[in-house]
């Protein structure tokens, strides 16, 4: 097998701090003359009364405009565009369910350095050429599906473009061809578990997975753990975000100690989501990121309204790009319940301790009575028997526990298993919210 160095880029994932902060200064200046090309940087510069030449250190990158996904959608569709239509190649957008949706252009360097960067990741963690790669993620506007296609092709994988959905010709895939790498967002992931178990097969000795790539929604290390377990494999965690590309932009290492952020490519920010001012490396704050290798659509300090932080510290890899600490949701998914401030993977986190729950659970939120209430509703295992008094105690022990974590008690209700309709498809709807807000 050729090249069998743990880096699919050396010269770029182990450059010393100092060459990589000069690179991105570089990239930086280049990617701010460059936004001047778009109408809407224009007109932003001259509110804040600034100029590229404004940008002289890495520091100054605070000197610029915040660019939201609102922007995106007031500016549907090409409103920031950088070069002329007929040099762009690809469009990828968001559903657009509540209006405009987000639309993102990319030339044929941005595909390529795109590739590139999902290639990077996935080696990262151990595939190789003579690896199956197969994705269940959709193809077409969601970025997942064609982000992973090519970065897959870039190492030289067999490649199994198996789309969403269908869950016993994905396990029939794995199983005929040998499917050694799997993509699957983590629900889908304990899904394929499921319907494997329905089906007699098992993960261990009827295929050939070793390795896991998992994204797309916000999960807990128990949820991670007990897929492992399941599949017999590996699970890394992917970061991406369409805006920026889409897969690729973070990745966890075989250390599994945080996602390398590949700075060669982004300006990372932490800041706090209330004031915008930055916070501190290591503490919580909403994550603002700024491309400086793009050139249909390079974005300024772009809010993705993912909660994280950066890890300090050296990775034992090797690379010396920052790593960022697991997603711990988002800024505008924060349940607000009687002044408290409550994340979905504070709940998780509780819920998956148990072994006789599944991972599917629905937090619905209701006002009664002019009181604000929490239910959960989670499905139990199929390990679990229906003994009432078990479940009484059960949902107990739940509770409190739930009420240690999060300061509110919620209302626990037990579902037996296939309740709460997961979808083959989709993210899982976590979270429904019937409040009457005013």
């Amino acid at each position: 097998m050729k090249n069998e160095s743990p880096y699919f880029a050396p010269e770029l994932e182990t450059m010393s701090r100092e060459d990589l902060n000069r690179l991105q200064l570089e990239r930086l200046q280049q990617t701010v003359r460059h936004c001047m090309n778009s109408p809407f940087y224009q007109e932003k510069f001259k509110e804040l009364g600034i100029t590229p030449d404004d940008i002289q250190t890495l520091d100054d990158v605070r000197k610029l405009p915040f660019t939201t996904k609102e922007d995106l959608r007031e500016n549907y569709p090409f409103g920031l565009s950088c070069v002329p239509m007929r040099e762009c190649v690809r469009l990828h957008s968001s559903s657009g369910t509540t209006g405009n949706p987000t639309v993102v252009l990319h030339t044929q360097k941005d595909l390529d350095e795109w590739a590139k960067a999902v290639a990077r990741c996935l080696w990262m963690v151990g595939s190789r050429p003579d690896d199956v790669f197969q994705n269940s993620a959709g193809y077409g506007m969601f970025t997942a599906g064609l982000g992973f296609q090519y970065g897959a092709e870039k190492v030289g994988m067999l490649t199994v473009p198996a789309a969403a959905g269908n869950t016993t010709r994905q396990i029939k895939f794995i199983k005929d061809f040998g499917t050694t790498v799997l993509h699957a967002i983590p629900s889908y992931a304990s899904r394929i578990y499921e319907v494997m178990r329905e089906e007699g097969v098992d993960p261990q000795r009827d295929t050939q997975l070793r390795i896991l790539c998992i994204g797309a929604e916000p999960h807990s290390e128990e949820q991670r753990k007990r897929i492992e377990q399941n599949l017999h494999v590996k699970a890394y965690n992917s970061y991406g975000i369409s805006e920026m590309m889409g897969p690729g932009v973070a990745f966890e290492c075989t250390e599994q100690n945080g996602l390398h952020i590949w700075e060669d490519y982004f300006i990372v920010e932490i800041i706090d989501p209330v004031t915008l001012e930055p916070v501190p490396d290591g503490e919580l704050g909403e994550l603002v990121l700024t491309t400086i290798n793009r050139e249909g659509m390079p974005l300024l300090r772009y809010r993705t309204r993912d909660l994280t932080r950066i890890l300090p510290g050296e990775c034992p890899c090797g690379r010396h790009h920052k790593r960022l600490a697991r997603l711990q949701g988002r800024s505008d998914d924060m349940i607000i319940l009687k002044g408290v401030n409550i994340f979905p993977i504070q709940i998780e986190k509780i819920l998956l301790k148990f072994k006789e729950l599944s991972t599917d659970y629905l937090i619905t939120l209701e006002t009664k009575d002019s009181n604000d209430t929490m239910t959960i509703d989670v499905e139990l295992s199929q390990l679990f028997t229906d003994d009432y008094k078990q479940l009484q105690s059960l949902e107990r022990t739940i509770t409190r526990q739930l009420k240690d974590e999060i300061l509110i008690t919620p209302k626990v209700r037990l579902v037996p298993k296939g309740s709460l309709n997961a979808s083959d498809e989709k993210k899982a709807v976590r979270v429904k919210d019937l409040r009457k807000l005013f």
